[in-house]
């Protein structure tokens, strides 16, 4: 047999998918990049927003045209992840084309999935408790090879009010510190030079385990590993980002000076009903600290415009705080109404219209700050891996100020020879909205 996978959604989907690649391959079926020649199909599926719902539900169908002779021969198109984990028997029953949905708690059971739908039945399986993958199980990396998602918690305690997260992926639950160095370890010894730790909520890792949050001494444990170059902590919830997390980030050369803090808003109101613990002048007081503490620190975040209530008034308050912060990297998102939030049931819903003009005004603040920000390196050297080559062989790839997938490359002019994987030193020549160029510096 022949398995094929497509994976949408974050990261953390990504590991999951790496972790049912790697159980499919031990049971030696073979793993296939073309739909066409798989009798499997498995789509990871992502249901945090609409939007994701909307292109999930697209490639599913689109997969489903694989079933068809003239096309394919997928006798199997299974559903795993978000999307299957939220809605269950009902999705197989509103999808004829799909044969087999697996939960999010239930990736362990993908096997087993594919024997019974191979068999004709048709079946859900969500899993009957919550589950985290640790070091033993095996997993194919899906990223180049020098970069590495490695998830170091699973689900949300935080009940923000337009957020289904953790409806889907359960309560918070971290692995244990030993267990994650150990698959680190590993990673290194295949190569992996930067490292990329995930959560929903990074910054709270270990506070169920040992009755406090232990990032700090996770980070100064993996700076211990051979090998690794970079460690980049992505989703660092700014409640839990301690004095002592900030000092590892200043101190440990390997720990990037790069900070992904999603605040989501900066009025004082809307966070409020947003269910956030976190006030405008709290967050000024610690974005204030990391740029004191760690001199050239890149801040990325994340923003929704248009929740429930945001007033004109508010918007300019979000406005204004991302002119006077100046953040490296930003994303906007227009606020989706989540079923079974708390914020679907509130009664002042924002016109799509004006969520979509307010999405446009503060994009193009945020994409001039970008530009201004990008144009203030010219003449600095970095340190760039090499993440692959443009169609007329050009280098291009990354320095420690932008994170894989989400953030802007860096260009290297005249560079042919560099292999994917190579750290070189860049000067950088010119600097542009979303993207630099440069030339090797050595």
């Amino acid at each position: 047999m022949k398995a094929g996978f497509v994976s949408l959604g974050c990261s953390k989907n990504l590991v999951d998918t790496e972790v049912m690649l790697g159980l499919i391959r031990e049971r030696e079926i073979e793993l296939v990049n073309d739909p066409a020649e798989a009798d499997i199909l498995i789509v990871n599926t992502c249901a945090f927003i609409q939007s994701a719902k909307e292109e999930s539900i697209n490639t599913i169908l689109k997969m489903a045209e694989y079933k068809e002779p003239e096309k394919g021969h997928c006798k199997s198109l299974i559903i795993a992840g978000c999307l299957g984990q939220r809605y269950g028997q009902e999705l197989l029953d509103e999808l004829p084309e799909a044969d087999g949905i697996i939960g999010t708690e239930a990736w362990n059971r993908v096997t087993e999935v594919i024997d019974e739908t191979m068999k004709g039945n048709r079946l859900v399986v969500k899993g009957e408790e919550e589950i985290i993958y640790d070091a033993s199980v095996p997993r194919i990396p899906t990223t180049p090879k020098h970069t590495a998602y490695v998830k170091i918690a699973e689900g949300c305690n935080n009940r923000c009010a337009f957020c289904a997260i953790p409806l889907i992926r359960g309560r918070f639950r971290s692995r244990r510190l030993e267990d994650i160095v150990a698959e680190v370890k590993a990673l290194a010894a295949d190569g992996v030079k930067e490292i990329v730790l995930i959560a929903q909520d990074t910054t709270n890792y270990g506070h169920d385990l040992y009755g406090e949050p232990r990032l700090a001494q996770l980070l100064r444990e993996l700076c211990k590993v051979e090998g690794i170059m970079w460690i980049r902590s992505l989703y660092n919830y700014p409640r839990f980002l301690s004095d002592e997390v900030i000092d590892v980030m200043a101190s440990e050369e390997k720990v990037v000076k790069y900070v992904d803090i999603p605040l989501q808003h900066a009025s004082n109101e809307v966070l409020r009903k947003m269910r956030r613990p976190d006030t405008r002048e709290q967050i000024v007081a610690l974005l204030n600290k990391l740029r004191q503490r760690v001199p050239g620190v890149v801040i990325r975040s994340t923003f929704v415009v248009g929740f429930p209530g945001e007033t004109e008034e508010q918007f300019n308050e979000l406005k204004e705080f991302i002119q006077e912060q100046r953040f490296d990297h930003a994303g906007f998102f227009t606020y989706s109404r989540e079923e079974d939030t708390p914020a679907a049931a509130m009664d002042d819903q924002v016109p799509e219209a004006v969520m979509q003009d307010r999405y446009h005004e503060i994009k193009a603040i945020q994409s001039l700050i970008s530009q201004e920000i990008n144009e203030s390196l010219v003449g600095q050297v970095m340190e760039v891996i090499v993440e692959g080559h443009t169609d007329e062989g050009t280098a291009y790839g990354r320095s420690y100020r932008q994170a894989d997938d989400v953030d802007d490359l860096v260009y290297i002019e005249d560079d042919t020879t560099s292999k994917i994987g190579d750290v070189v030193k860049v000067r950088i020549l010119q600097g542009f909205t979303e993207d630099l160029v440069g030339e090797r510096a050595e």
